[in-house]
């Protein structure tokens, strides 16, 4: 069946009526601009268009007619896999999240972020509160949710959780510690690991390589 390059067929939620992407902030975005990529539905139909993904809301964006859609929540059990640059990306629980490593064990990342809240300038080089951090819906609460201006007294910080899907067990780990706890049974080889090869959480091929040893071992 042929590429179908219009994605009508879903029940779509307008993201934004802006027109040129220069005039959208694009720090809030997994990509660092919208790249051709496919959505392959269960049913086979493959739709190619542009991709991103954004970190505010955590959905799936693409482009039509110079707006940026997102897929409706209702949609995303008819959707297989997205491809965007060699990288699949599946929904679960709702949200989208990359597959980085797929063998005996799987292991996915959810791609997230938290807004900082600068706070507001006294005028003497400070702020009138301190710096905190908040959620994009507590932000936005009383506004409108699909805005995509960051206002300019905040700021993104992303962060990622993973979640490992070995021996029919499926496990979500935040930190290096909450990693070492699922494989208490090898900490020795985790010690070892870690000893020869400094990972750090945020070193997604340093996890995979650790993970590999783990569960080769």
């Amino acid at each position: 069946m042929k590429n179908i390059y219009c994605i009508i067929i879903f029940g779509l939620i307008s993201i934004s009526s802006y027109a040129q992407e220069e005039n959208i902030e694009m720090s809030q975005f997994l990509f660092p601009e919208f790249t051709r990529g496919v959505i392959l539905m269960k049913s086979g139909i493959r739709n190619e268009t542009l991709l991103n993904y954004t970190l505010l809301k955590e959905q799936m964006i693409f482009e039509q007619n110079g707006k940026k859609l997102a897929i409706a929540p209702n949609e995303l059990r008819l959707i297989d896999t997205v491809f965007i640059e060699n990288r699949k990306f599946i929904v679960f629980n709702s949200v989208f999240v990359e597959l980085l490593s797929h063998s005996k064990w799987d292991l996915y990342i959810e791609h997230k972020c938290k807004v900082e809240d600068l706070g507001t300038s006294t005028g003497y080089g400070g702020t009138s509160e301190t710096t905190a951090t908040r959620s994009f819906a507590a932000i936005y609460s009383e506004g409108d949710n699909h805005q995509l201006k960051i206002p300019d007294d905040h700021k993104l910080n992303p962060y990622a959780n993973y979640w490992l899907k070995n021996n029919k067990n499926l496990n979500k780990f935040t930190s290096m510690r909450e990693l070492k706890k699922l494989y208490k049974h090898k900490a020795d080889l985790f010690k070892a690991f870690l000893k020869k090869d400094r990972v750090k959480y945020d070193d997604q091929e340093g996890i995979i390589r650790l993970i590999e040893y783990l569960e080769s071992n």
